[in-house]
């Protein structure tokens, strides 16, 4: 394994210890049991962060990441650790709403703020969520067929029953433990990555400095990278998996009625966010170099879909490369999915007053559990229309980066609010982070709208 990975395994323990001991405290401060040393270290660092951050590197994401290495080389490297302190700060805020509150994003929208504007988010978040899901199953299939050929279609349907089925049929805690099992799926890319003849001093070259060269291809590129790791739903998931949470814990309680719950819940929201906003760039990364030092060290600079980099890489980097990084693929889509319909369905339910959450039965949520269906099936239906793959990717970057904006502006100012999150209001550092990370998204929506024109 090359010394980066090394580095980032032992970073990954460290942090996992970090959070076993945050979410212990945490159960003790709220009165639950804690569990012993036999617990896994591995279920102790995956939560609502882990997962969320997870599932930013999915199938389209990777598209993305393999775009940007193949046409650019390690140029782009650099906006990945620009963006990490932006997605965790943007995370944590988000996270800390669900936590004091009780209630997800839409949900403190509902009660706070204008109702023509949670409709209008919702609506383009929905939008956004279910182009975005056939972009994914279709990136699935292709994958899936790369490495047992079959017909897509059947790929497709078989990927929508599992993924419809785990959110219908598993109860709460099960259909977690899955999706972090999932999240495993992504040290795929640093397997790939270990057998790609990376330029290490390049890659920390470029890493370190931004090289900036003004062409619509690169300011585009840009713009996807920034749009993919900075994504609306993964504001609502891992708001929403907080309060969901809580009702998993009943003895933990919103930090607004039991603010001594307070330090500890939000130590373990820092430390599960910074971890899996960590990973989730750090797979980027090597998404990133990988494809520099195969692809566009030999001259393949164009990638429309993931499916295609991972068949790409067959006559470069060797057949074991390209199979493991299709079943990556396939693994982060599993992961993604749920999450990119959940988002929708918690977004959609808590705008409606609908009851929600993975945490009630089937009977007790129908409108949530069926609009997480709904989604995931118009999704796949997508893949047998007219619509390209590269312009379900594009068309989803544009609308994510529409709704991004609104969206964290409306976060940043109910996190602020003392009358919404009492004494847990956002101040400091986080407060400022958090802003800036809005302002860079609306930055980048105008350089998305100037380039379209």
């Amino acid at each position: 394994m090359s010394e980066p990975a090394v580095r980032g395994a032992s970073d990954t323990a460290a942090a996992a210890a970090a959070a076993d001991a945050a979410a212990d405290a945490e159960d003790a401060e709220a009165g639950d049991p804690v569990v012993g040393p036999s617990k896994p270290r591995l279920f102790g660092i995956l939560g609502p962060g882990l997962i969320a951050g997870a599932s930013d590197d999915d199938p389209s994401g990777i598209a993305t990441y393999s775009q940007a290495g193949a046409s650019f080389g390690y140029a782009l490297s650099w906006t990945l650790l620009f963006s990490y302190p932006l997605m965790v700060a943007v995370q944590m805020i988000g996270a800390r709403i669900g936590r004091t509150t009780g209630h997800g994003i839409a949900g403190v929208l509902r009660q706070h703020y204008p109702g023509w504007l949670l409709q209008w988010i919702v609506v383009l978040l929905l939008a956004a969520n279910v182009i975005n899901l056939g972009a994914d199953l279709g990136a699935m299939a292709d994958a899936a067929a790369l490495v047992v050929p079959g017909p897509k279609w059947l790929y497709l349907l078989f990927f929508v029953a599992l993924c419809v089925g785990m959110q219908l049929l598993l109860q709460y805690t099960r259909y977690v433990s899955v999706l972090k099992w999932f999240s495993l799926s992504l040290f795929a890319y640093f397997a790939v990555l270990g057998v790609a003849h990376v330029d290490w001093g390049r890659l920390t070259f470029h890493l370190l400095v931004p090289q900036l060269h003004v062409s619509t291809s690169m300011l585009t590129c840009i713009v996807a990278v920034f749009g993919t790791t900075i994504s609306p739903y993964l504001f609502f998931w891992q708001s929403e998996q907080e309060v969901e949470d809580m009702r998993a814990h009943p003895r933990r309680r919103s930090l607004i009625d039991a603010p001594s719950q307070g330090p500890a819940a939000l130590q373990r929201i820092e430390i599960d966010t910074l971890a899996g906003m960590g990973l989730s760039n750090l797979v980027a990364l090597a998404i990133v170099a990988t494809a520099a030092a195969t692809l566009h060290a030999n001259g393949v600079t164009d990638i429309s879909t993931s499916a295609q980099a991972a068949d790409a890489l067959r006559p470069i980097a060797g057949a074991f490369a390209s199979v493991v990084f299709a079943a990556g693929i396939v693994g982060t889509g599993l992961l993604s999915v749920p999450v990119l319909a959940g988002s929708a369905a918690y977004a959609i339910g808590e705008a409606r007053d609908w009851p929600v959450g993975f945490t009630r039965r089937v009977q007790e949520a129908k409108a949530f559990y069926a609009t997480i269906a709904i989604a995931t099936i118009v999704g796949m239906v997508i893949n047998f229309t007219s619509i390209q793959p590269i312009s379900a990717l594009f068309w989803s970057a544009v609308l994510n980066g529409v709704v991004a904006v609104p969206v964290m502006i409306v976060i940043m100012r109910a996190a602020s609010r003392a009358d919404i999150m009492g004494a847990f209001a956002v101040r400091g550092w986080l407060r400022a982070v958090g802003w800036l990370a809005t302002a860079v998204m609306l930055v980048i929506t105008v350089a998305m709208v100037v380039s379209l024109l």
